[in-house]
């Protein structure tokens, strides 16, 4: 799986959740008929923002974005429908080419982030388990913490 491969799927899978979060919400608030899609949907959406962030975050060090790129692609997951404008440009941009550049026998990791990342790379299934627990930790305490408080 190439940058590029990786940052469109989430990217992708991130505006559909959106999708269905709002259809559950037009449900919910305008049609009052239900609000079981807001839970499902919600749900959903919560975990998938947060795997945006992570791989955002992870082919943000591979890209050698620019702070700015990087943050923009960040907050692109708060707007409904946004990521996927967001990688229409860094593909216009070139920005998404490329294969993985701290893979062994490539580049050599230069810090403490490309360090990390040079392991995930290497060692795809442990980091895979390491990222699966680790949102799900985080994910779960959001749950527990329970949704935002209405006003009004």
């Amino acid at each position: 799986m190439t940058p590029r491969v990786l940052f469109r799927s989430v990217a992708v899978a991130e505006a559909g959740t959106w999708a269905l979060l709002l259809a559950g919400m037009y449900l919910k608030y305008v049609a009052q008929t239900t609000d079981v899609l807001v839970s499902i949907g919600g749900a959903l959406h919560g975990f998938v923002f947060l795997l945006y962030l992570v791989s955002t975050s992870f082919v943000w060090v591979n890209q050698r974005w620019s702070v700015s790129t990087g943050l923009v692609g960040l907050v692109a997951g708060v707007v409904p429908f946004a990521t996927v404008l967001f990688d229409w440009w860094l593909e216009r941009r070139g920005k998404l080419d490329g294969g993985w550049r701290l893979l062994a026998g490539r580049e050599q990791p230069s810090g403490p982030v490309e360090e990390l990342q040079a392991w995930v790379l290497r060692n795809p299934l442990p980091a895979a388990l390491v990222a699966i627990v680790g949102v799900s930790v985080v994910f779960a305490a959001l749950l527990i913490a329970g949704p935002p408080v209405q006003v009004g």
